[in-house]
């Protein structure tokens, strides 16, 4: 009798065992004494070349995760677009891949299309508004948007600068840019928007328009000054005119299945590290525009102020371009912006 008792307890034992195993068991659960866990990879990538400041403030990011986690974590990164970026690293994450991608918000848009209506052209006048934006409910809510398609926004704060007119010839009216082939990321966004501004955009990945400006595929492109003078693109074109038509800014996102599938404490190290990340880069991004204006002169390059409010009628109907966009929501925008500037007024910014 004592014997059959055993013999159940055990069955009961193995089973609970299964079952444990069946549904994954603690994920938190160390490994057995003296075995080290295998490092957990994560592939970092992103288009920004290594001379940038956004590269630069990736790879502290990056040594840090490591080093915090211990051996848990191994995240690796890849600059220059040397694994897809874009709309192909968006795929990646949104299908569960162990992947981080640093890219334009507009990426996002294509699984919830209003982030393309909060970088919209022409919206902002400093750095403050956008952060001060990406905190409200509104675009809370895009996130919780995104995270249904299988994304997790990590940030939203990644910012290098107000992006710009790179030309052959100097830009300063929407008349200006007529016939001119300016390459821009696939998005809509930027394809409205630098149509409307009466430029020809021309898609394609941005490492490849310096050797495309080089064979006169394009005749310039649009970038930050940051962006301009850590990949050289000054050696082919010499015109930068301040059109500020949209702002620099990348969205930190991870696979909602790799997120849930990490440790609670490997999750706040990879977000502290990234928000920290993002003040660092800001930071660099603030110092540098101002040094980095005058080494470009030094160059040989030309700023130009433009006509701002021929620039501003221009891109207005690009607002009514976008069906998909929730009907409202750049009233909805603007009624934030005004709210934020009144708040920023108070903080004496």
């Amino acid at each position: 009798m004592r014997m059959k008792k055993g013999f159940k307890f055990f069955c009961a034992m193995g089973l609970l065992a299964l079952a444990l195993v069946g549904c994954g068991g603690n994920k938190d659960a160390a490994a057995p004494e003296g075995e080290k866990k295998e490092a957990r990879v994560i592939k970092v990538t992103t288009k920004f070349v290594d001379d940038e400041q956004t590269a630069k403030s990736l790879v502290k990011v990056v040594e840090k995760v490591n080093e915090r986690s211990n051996g848990s974590l191994e995240l690796q990164l890849f600059t220059s677009g040397t694994l897809p970026i874009g709309k192909d690293g968006m795929e990646q994450v949104a299908n569960g891949s162990d992947w981080i991608l640093v890219d334009g918000v507009n990426f996002l848009g294509d699984y919830v299309p209003d982030y393309n209506a909060i970088t919209g052209p022409m919206l902002y006048q400093s750095f403050d508004e956008y952060l001060k934006m990406v905190r409200t409910p509104l675009v809370e809510n895009l996130n919780k948007q995104a995270e249904e398609k299988g994304i997790k926004v990590l940030s939203l704060d990644w910012l290098f600068g107000f992006r710009n007119m790179i030309t052959k010839k100097p830009v300063k009216t929407p008349e200006d840019m007529k016939g001119l082939k300016l390459r821009v990321p696939t998005s809509q966004l930027y394809t409205f928007t630098i149509e409307a501004m009466g430029g020809n955009p021309v898609a394609m990945p941005y490492p490849d328009t310096y050797a495309a400006l080089q064979q006169g595929v394009i005749d310039g492109l649009e970038g930050s000054i940051l962006s301009y003078y850590g990949t050289k693109q000054y050696e082919n074109v010499k015109e930068y005119s301040l059109t500020r038509h949209l702002l620099g800014v990348s969205a930190v996102c991870i696979s909602k299945a790799c997120w849930d599938s990490l440790t609670d404490e490997e999750r706040t190290i990879i977000q502290e590290e990234f928000d920290a990340g993002a003040q660092d880069n800001l930071a660099e991004t603030i110092k540098l525009e101002d040094e980095y204006a005058q080494k470009l002169k030094d160059a040989g390059v030309t700023f130009h102020e433009v006509d701002a409010d021929a620039f501003n009628k221009a891109v207005a109907p690009v607002y009514g371009m976008f069906p998909k966009w929730t009907p409202g929501i750049y009233d909805e925008i603007m009624k934030n912006l005004k709210e934020i500037r009144e708040e920023l007024a108070k903080e004496g910014k």
